[in-house]
This record gives C-alpha cells, sequence and structure tokens, in this order.
C-alpha cells in the first residue's frame, strides 16, 4: 500500500516539476522542449491555441499505441502523469524566474529531466517521446535519457530550420541535453545488475520467470552447514526491472535467499529471444 501511495504521489509531483520547468523557464523564453511537448509549444506559440490542451491531445495516440506494446500498468501511470502535467500547466502561472535565455535553458531542463526521470523510476513516463524512446530500449540496449535527446533533437533541428532562429535552437538543444542527463541519472535502466537466487521452489520461479524477457541459468547448490541440495537461478537484469523481479521472487518464495551485485559489463546476448 505504501510502496503505492510512493508510486502517485512520484507521478503528481514529478508532473508538477515538468510544469514548473515550462511555465517558469522555457515557455516565457519561448525556448521549445523536444517531442509531444515541442510540438505543442511551437503550436502554442504561433496560434491562439492553449499548449496544455494540445500536450494532452497529442498525447493521446502515442499512449494508445503503449497500450499495447509497453504494458497497462506502464501507460496507466503514464496517462495520469500526462493528466497531472496538463493539470500543473493550467494552474502554475507563466513567469520569467531567470532573464536570461541560457540559464533557463538550463534550469528548466533539470526540472523537466527531474521529473521525467521520477516518473521513469517508479514505473511510469511522461508520455510522448518517452513512450518511443521506451519501445527502442525495450528491443535495444540504449539508455532512455539518450534517446530521447536524438528524438528531440531531431524535432528541435527542423523547427529552427524553419523559423531560421538559431540561437533559440541552441539554448533549446541545450535544455533537452540536461534534460536527458537527468532522466539517465534517476532512470538507471541500462545499468545491469547479476540477481543469485537459491531457492526450493524452482519450478514455481522459473514458471513465472521465464515469461521475462532475460535468460536465465540453473545451478545445482548443496548447504554447506544443512548439506540440502537447492537449485541457484542466475540472471542478469536491469535496474529498471529489478523491483519486478524482486516483487516475484518474494511471492513465490518468500524465504529464498538472493544476492544481486552490479554488472560491469555483459558480453553475448543480453535479451532473450
Amino acid at each position: 500500500m505504501l510502496k503505492r501511495l510512493w508510486t502517485y504521489f512520484s507521478i503528481v509531483f514529478g508532473g508538477m516539476i515538468i510544469a514548473a520547468g515550462f511555465n517558469l523557464f522555457l515557455i516565457p523564453h519561448h525556448l521549445l522542449s523536444g517531442g509531444v511537448s515541442g510540438v505543442a509549444l511551437v503550436i502554442g506559440y504561433f496560434t491562439p491555441l492553449n499548449i496544455s490542451i494540445m500536450y494532452f491531445v497529442l498525447n493521446i495516440p502515442i499512449l494508445i499505441t503503449g497500450w499495447f506494446k509497453l504494458g497497462k500498468k506502464f501507460v496507466g501511470l503514464s496517462i495520469l502523469s500526462v493528466i497531472v502535467t496538463t493539470l500543473f500547466l493550467e494552474l502554475i502561472p507563466v513567469n520569467s524566474v531567470a532573464t536570461d535565455m541560457l540559464l533557463s535553458s538550463v534550469f528548466g531542463g533539470v526540472l523537466v529531466g527531474f521529473g521525467t526521470g521520477l516518473s521513469f523510476r517508479v514505473g511510469g513516463s511522461t508520455g510522448g517521446f518517452d513512450i518511443i524512446g521506451s519501445l527502442v530500449t525495450k528491443y535495444r540496449d540504449f539508455p532512455v535519457g539518450s534517446v530521447l535527446v536524438t528524438l528531440n533533437a531531431i524535432v528541435i533541428m527542423a523547427v529552427a530550420y524553419l523559423e531560421q532562429d538559431w540561437n533559440l535552437a541552441l539554448a533549446s538543444m541545450a535544455s533537452i541535453y540536461v534534460a536527458g542527463k537527468m532522466v539517465d541519472m534517476l532512470h538507471v535502466s541500462h545499468i545491469k545488475v547479476t540477481v543469485f537466487i537459491v531457492t526450493h521452489r524452482t519450478e514455481a520461479l522459473l514458471e513465472k520467470l521465464l515469461k521475462r524477457p532475460r535468460g536465465i541459468t540453473k545451478i545445482k547448490t548443496q548447504g554447506a552447514f544443512s548439506h540440502k541440495e537447492k537449485d541457484m537461478l542466475m540472471t542478469v537484469t536491469t535496474r529498471y526491472e529489478l523491483a519486478e523481479l524482486k516483487q516475484i521472487i518474494t511471492e513465490t518464495d518468500p524465504e529464498a535467499f538472493v544476492n544481486i551485485v552490479e554488472t560491469t559489463a555483459v558480453i553475448g546476448q543480453f535479451r532473450k529471444n
């Protein structure tokens, strides 16, 4: 129950921080974010349409796609994040905290990246290109933040070319770079860990663990003190997937002995076919 409340609190707080980054730093200087939020900002800058409403509307088709590809829990939290961010974009007044455009781009990026990374850390996202980034990292071993920087850079450069305002583009690029680094610092999905599980409920655990995209090695072991034979399951996973793995182990075999160590590198196939 406490874990669920913390998850919801993190999503709400993350959405509030993102909205603050937009309304207090980026929007007053007409700076651009990347991805869907960047498109919403451009539409809001050059048309009478409301930025928060456009942010919400543009996210709908991406969230629907993610619902079928990434799982209902992940996208459900992402929907909550989009709704909360949209709400706070309306509630927080647009007011420039810093007069310097470069400072605003950096600190706006910090806030947007922190809110996004916080949402990722508890199992959600902020919609938009975060969903696309998650789809990429689901099938390719890349840091999410780096994927988002690449996707967002394409949007920023395209808008800069059309508007012929390269100062705006460079400041916006700095913002999304900082945001991407903040996401990687908090999300850590590309950090690998090796999990050793000593259990007497091998088959029950394997039934659940083999549904995951990571391979498992089964090793016969014997307790030095008890002389009882048990199985040890070894798997390499990501820090982001570790919470789900722990939950599976706890529910299936609460008495299992689990050793988790950080993995420096993985050679060979990391993802199970």
